[in-house]
């Protein structure tokens, strides 16, 4: 795999655990399932040996899964639908955590409108990213068109704090944790407040190929388990989520976690359940460049066979039941 990595950890629960690789394309509370997991030993529970490497972008996420050097990965839906526009059908979808973009455009002081922002530099993660769609989406509703702008690709979230603290970028998308809450507190200013817009977005989903998926059912099926029962903690014990993403994303200001927190959870999916208005947004958005899109529907992207079974099996009743 010709892109650089970081392997975040390996959870290990004996020589005849299961074992899947998969990825992370972005450090935010939204794929931070896997980092509570093994927090509270969820891999042990399930007998699931998991390694998870970080690659911050969503098009090298896609080549990984496809290439074969990972089997799962927790990323944004826009690279995956471009790629099954080009005919890469055996990319599916298995579960959704998040349906909606909470970025934010994040700028200097000076900055009191959108429109001040023609002919300046803006950054987000990647070009074809969560935070280009955005960016693009939150833009038009303002009256400025995105091709007025320069975009500038930092890498991810902590890049765009580091590109408008050094002024290399006069503004920048941002979401999480290490985010807008963490430049807001550092005195840059909401120029435009994503959360307010709720544009629908699969902007955290489980992506895997069919053809593995058939052949290593049994281990897709304790994956989302443990993916459910690490998004239930984040939703009823923020304590220990805090506790988490302050080791992961090296941030102890509780009014930074507090912001962040109080954004994403209002958007997470606490059965990991799709929405058809998210996927279709980006079909719609990837058909503008590439026509093969608009023939793709969004039930072609879907696969449901593990959701419905936790669902008709009562896993997911009996999660929540659970105090």
């Amino acid at each position: 795999m010709a892109v650089g990595f970081t392997v975040l950890f390996v959870a290990i629960a004996g020589s005849a655990a299961d074992k899947l690789v998969g990825f992370q394309s972005a450090r935010t509370m939204s794929q931070a399932m896997p980092w509570i997991a093994d927090e509270v030993g969820l891999f042990r529970k399930y007998d699931l040996e998991f390694q998870l490497v970080y690659i911050s972008s969503s098009q090298s996420v896609t080549a990984a899964i496809l290439s074969g050097d990972g089997q799962v990965a927790i990323g944004g839906g826009e690279s995956i639908v471009r790629a099954v526009a080009q005919g890469a059908t055996d990319l599916v979808f298995i579960a959704s955590a998040k349906n909606m973009l909470t970025h934010s455009i994040v700028a200097k002081p000076e900055f009191k409108r959108a429109e001040e922002l023609r002919g300046k530099k803006l950054g987000l993660s990647r070009l074809g990213s969560n935070s280009h769609y955005f960016v693009l989406q939150a833009l038009r509703r303002n009256g400025v068109d995105p091709a007025d702008l320069q975009l500038i690709q930092t890498g991810g979230q902590v890049e765009n704090l580091k590109a408008l603290l050094n002024g290399a970028v006069d503004a920048a998308t941002m979401t999480g944790p290490s985010g807008g809450s963490r430049a807001t507190a550092l005195g840059f200013r909401y120029l435009i407040y994503g959360p307010d817009l709720q544009i629908p977005f699969g902007a955290a989903t489980l992506i895997a190929r069919r053809s593995v998926l058939n052949a290593r059912a049994l281990a897709f099926d304790k994956f989302v388990r443990v993916t459910a029962e690490a998004m239930k903690i984040m939703f009823t014990d923020k304590e220990l989520t805090y506790r988490v993403l302050a080791k992961q994303l090296r941030i102890s200001d509780r009014k930074v976690l507090d912001a962040a927190y109080d954004e994403e959870i209002k958007v997470l999916e606490p059965r990991l359940e799709f929405r058809n208005e998210a996927l279709q947004a980006i079909i719609d958005e990837t058909g503008k460049v590439d026509p093969r899109a608009n023939k793709i529907k969004v039930s072609d992207l879907i696969d449901r066979r593990i959701l419905d079974g936790l669902q008709k099996s009562g896993f997911f009743d009996k999660l929540w039941a659970k105090k």
